[in-house]
């Protein structure tokens, strides 16, 4: 599949999404640095989340609409008072795609509402993330899918049943080019707890490109994806954890993402393909230093082969080892120095 000039898939290099979210801290110019930053890591694409306190929630009184978990970032926060904070306003999403398409980034966005996906129309978003917050909102996925764009869907708290209708809505609709994301929704996320084993499975159940939308800590986990068939990888970023965000403590920093690029990458190129033997020119050579069979001691034509005059040694211009038993008693064909690497010309016999 592609996005916009980018292919996707296991035959190429890891598609990376990093992801602004609400770092931005409120200020237009600080996003405007992450995205800076995201191009100078070597990162493929930008990734908004379109959305406003009032599409996602209601200001409510009711404990039903705060965050009472302890052990939550957010704990003790009204959701609305959370969104508030962290959406990125829609007068800045012109500057930021701008911004972003100068440095040769591919941008887009998650929308979580029908109004934001008209909106993003509007600014020709080539693709579309569905959150795994939203991954069971049948109806957006529809909207969404309507646009005919590829999707990438991060799964999330998603049952088998959850992420089957969720790709058949969007296959009903027209779109053939979907992602599913491995995503475990917890902030930040227990390696122990991502499953990478899944991926494959995925992939097989649903007959798409498969990938990781992680917030483990560091860049291990999308590396061990990477080499377990991912083929996208997303990751929150931020210029500086210190700075503060609402996802900051799970967030890159600039040289991490950059080390995440070039670590999935070499990860992604070990991977490879099924292969025995030499895998490449420079192992062919490598060759030389396997054992073999020398001459050890100066033999007469018509002298036998034995423990005594020859040896598997190395380097390895000589007969292969497995044939030292089949040549032991045979006859010289001529006289042999010391140190001559066996052939089967040296040999009266044919070996078999």
């Amino acid at each position: 599949m592609q996005i916009d000039n980018r292919k996707i898939g296991q035959e190429h290099p890891p598609f990376i999404i990093a992801e602004v979210s609400g770092n931005h801290n409120g200020s237009l110019d600080y996003a405007l640095a992450i995205i800076d930053a995201i191009a100078d890591s070597g990162a493929d694409a930008v990734k908004l989340q379109t959305y406003t306190a009032d599409t996602l929630t209601i200001d409510a009184p009711q404990d039903d609409f705060h965050i009472t978990d302890p052990n939550s970032l957010w704990h003790g926060r009204s959701l609305y008072e959370l969104y508030e904070e962290a959406h990125t306003p829609w007068e800045w999403h012109e500057a930021l795609f701008k911004r972003a398409r100068e440095h040769g980034l591919i941008v887009f966005s998650t929308p979580f509402d029908e109004t934001a996906v008209d909106f993003l129309e509007t600014l020709d978003v080539p693709c579309y993330k569905i959150a795994s917050f939203e991954n069971g909102d049948i109806p957006l996925i529809r909207a969404v899918a309507k646009t005919g764009k590829p999707m990438i869907i991060s799964c999330g708290m998603a049952s088998v049943d959850v992420i089957e209708e969720a790709v058949s809505t969007a296959r009903n609709e027209g779109v053939k080019d979907i992602v599913l994301l491995k995503c475990t929704s917890a902030y930040p996320a227990d390696p122990k707890d991502i499953n990478l084993a899944t991926l494959a499975d995925m992939r097989n159940k649903f007959g798409v490109e498969v990938g990781l939308s992680d917030h483990t800590m560091g860049i291990a986990v999308p590396v061990a994806a990477t080499a377990l068939g991912a083929t996208v990888i997303e990751k929150h970023v931020t210029l500086r954890r210190e700075d503060g965000g609402v996802d900051a403590a799970f967030s890159l920093e600039p040289d991490e993402l950059k080390q995440l690029v070039e670590s999935t990458h070499i990860a992604w190129q070990a991977t490879g393909k099924v292969t025995y033997g030499s895998a490449s020119a420079t192992e062919e050579k490598s060759g030389q230093f396997r054992r073999s069979i020398y001459i050890t001691q100066d033999i007469k034509a018509g002298e036998a082969f034995t423990l005594d005059n020859i040896r598997c040694i190395r380097p390895g211009f000589g007969l292969e080892p497995r044939l030292f038993d089949a040549v032991l008693g045979k006859k010289a064909a001529s006289d042999i120095i010391r140190g001559t690497a066996l052939s089967e010309t040296h040999i009266t016999e044919v070996l078999e």
